[in-house]
């Protein structure tokens, strides 16, 4: 694979060559020299994707933490109302202002061709984290770091049709159209789940607690109540759908089982009451392996295309009071 060392970086490891040559010569010829030698402090820029519930401040707060931890000066640059043209025109003052690398959650998985292309003729090293890009274009980006969506829906469709060996209606509340981890929760899902699982209903809740009670309100009435399975994208969604059932005069976990994806706190406790059925995990603490792959793609170093995020998964509530005295989000 194609690796990057910035011109700019050759240049000051050259200088710092030549000083190291002198500080030696003039410890041998008896002239005192200083002990310690300065290194220059990396600068990348995070183009992120901002507020956008528990699991995007998780991750987030551990990115930051640990490029500080590395004393890695990190320059951090939400989008705006999730809007993709603002993390363009952040990329792109990242890449003229002559960052050492950039890190990139994507808000759109298309569009980012022209972008990434820039970063590359700048030499830049651009990782990639939690979300990919479309069409993937491997050379485009030094590597991707994130959980393993479609492994994670597709052990979800798989606990669903132990659940329901003789079928049942389910509905799909999806994330915002267009992004890649939204792709590649409905591709590992549709790829397993049973046909004698019916699908009634799919519709984007945008991640939103909200927007997820409200559609699945609807989607309760115009099937007579009659669905026994939400497959939610993300934990917010999935305890909308949670409050939807009850107002329903339903019972969740028993008249409605719910799947969410993140494996945040409040979905654990609502697996822990029963109100959720099943929880997998998509771990947002993968920090320290975006510090590891930014130093060693400036130094010039060959690192992984991509570096798959252990999760777990939770199916009783049980396994849910077992995690939560430990869950750091």
């Amino acid at each position: 694979m194609r690796t990057f060392t910035p011109l700019r970086k050759i240049a000051a490891l050259a200088v710092t060559g030549m000083f190291a040559l002198s500080v030696s010569a003039c410890g041998a010829s008896g002239s005192p020299a200083d002990s310690g030698s300065a290194s220059e402090q990396l600068t990348v820029g995070f183009v992120a994707v901002g507020p956008e519930g528990g699991w995007r401040t998780a991750n987030e707060e551990n990115i930051k933490e640990a490029f500080k931890n590395a004393d890695i000066e990190l320059k951090y640059a939400p989008a705006t109302n999730g809007d993709q043209n603002s993390q363009i025109t952040a990329f792109t003052s990242f890449v003229d202002e002559g960052v050492d690398a950039i890190v990139l959650s994507a808000t759109e998985a298309t569009g980012w061709e022209s972008s990434l292309k820039k970063a590359q003729e700048a030499e830049i090293p651009v990782v990639l984290l939690d979300r990919g890009i479309e069409p993937n274009d491997e050379s485009l980006y030094t590597s991707l770091i994130a959980p393993d969506n479609v492994g994670i829906s597709t052990a979800a469709a798989e606990w669903a049709n132990k659940q329901f060996p003789d079928g049942g209606n389910y509905v799909v509340l999806e994330g915002p159209p267009g992004l890649s981890v939204v792709n590649d929760r409905n591709k590992g899902w549709d790829a397993t789940v049973e046909s004698s699982l019916k699908k009634v209903g799919s519709q984007s809740a945008n991640w939103s607690t909200e927007e997820a009670k409200s559609v699945f309100e609807t989607m309760l009435k115009s099937n007579n109540n009659d669905i026994q399975l939400v497959f939610a994208q993300n934990d917010e969604m999935g305890l909308g759908a949670v409050q939807a059932v009850e107002e329903a005069g339903l019972t969740p976990g028993k008249d409605v089982k719910i799947i969410t994806i993140d494996g945040t706190k409040n979905a654990l406790t609502a697996l822990a009451e029963g109100k959720l059925s099943f929880v997998a995990e998509y771990n947002p603490l993968f920090g320290e392996d975006a510090v590891n792959v930014v130093k060693k793609a400036v130094a010039g170093e060959s690192v992984e295309k991509n570096i798959v995020v252990k999760s777990v998964t939770f199916d009783s509530p049980e396994a849910a009071k077992a995690a939560l005295p430990d869950r750091k989000y």
